[in-house]
């Protein structure tokens, strides 16, 4: 009896949650997130023009397009699949920020591989997929527009990072604190209790 209680609590009776197919999205963009930032980080430290510096340079690439792609399809699939509504019980204000922090998220994270594909294609480099797919530079050869999105690329990181830290401090304080079901809507193994 008590760990039906504890488990009404956590995750309220009838609280809805977001399909399948979004969650997988979600947690494979979140993991896809924290590799290409760690690539990043690995190609800022490693020296030029060595194998491991190229290495990470492909991966970091393939990684970010590969993003890119997740959260073109997350948009499209949310666009037919309404997220489930959030508890009455939110402020006006809290809703309010959960919607400027994902929209914030998907914007960035939609930006931020086409910025880095945009720096290297107006530089006139194709970019390789995994060493498997070129992809050709699709824009004319542009200096300045190179050194334009690179710069967005670079700095684009900093708000990205703001974004996912309120956003994963936001889902913590609703799975912990309030324990109001709101966490518990994309964890995809909420219904083995």
């Amino acid at each position: 009896m008590a760990d039906a209680e504890a488990t009404a609590a956590i995750a309220p009776r009838g609280a809805a949650s977001y399909d399948r197919v979004a969650q997988t999205v979600h947690w494979l963009v979140a993991a896809l997130a924290l590799t290409v930032i760690w690539l990043g980080w690995g190609i800022a430290w490693a020296p030029r023009n060595t194998p491991r510096r190229d290495l990470f340079v492909l991966i970091h690439e393939s990684v970010g397009l590969t993003i890119l792609t997740a959260m073109v399809f997350r948009a499209w699939w949310r666009r037919r699949h309404p997220p489930p509504p959030l508890p009455p019980a939110l402020s006006r204000l809290e809703t309010g920020l959960a919607g400027l922090t994902h929209f914030a998220l998907y914007l960035l994270l939609i930006l931020m591989p086409i910025a880095g594909y945009s720096s290297a294609a107006a530089a006139g480099h194709a970019v390789s997929y995994f060493g498997v797919l070129s992809i050709p530079p699709l824009l004319p050869g542009n200096d300045r527009l190179s050194q334009v999105a690179i710069a967005i690329h670079l700095l684009g990181q900093y708000p990205l990072y703001l974004f996912a830290v309120l956003h994963v401090a936001g889902a913590l304080f609703h799975g912990v604190v309030r324990r109001d079901g709101v966490l518990q809507r994309m964890l995809p193994l909420r219904g083995l209790r």
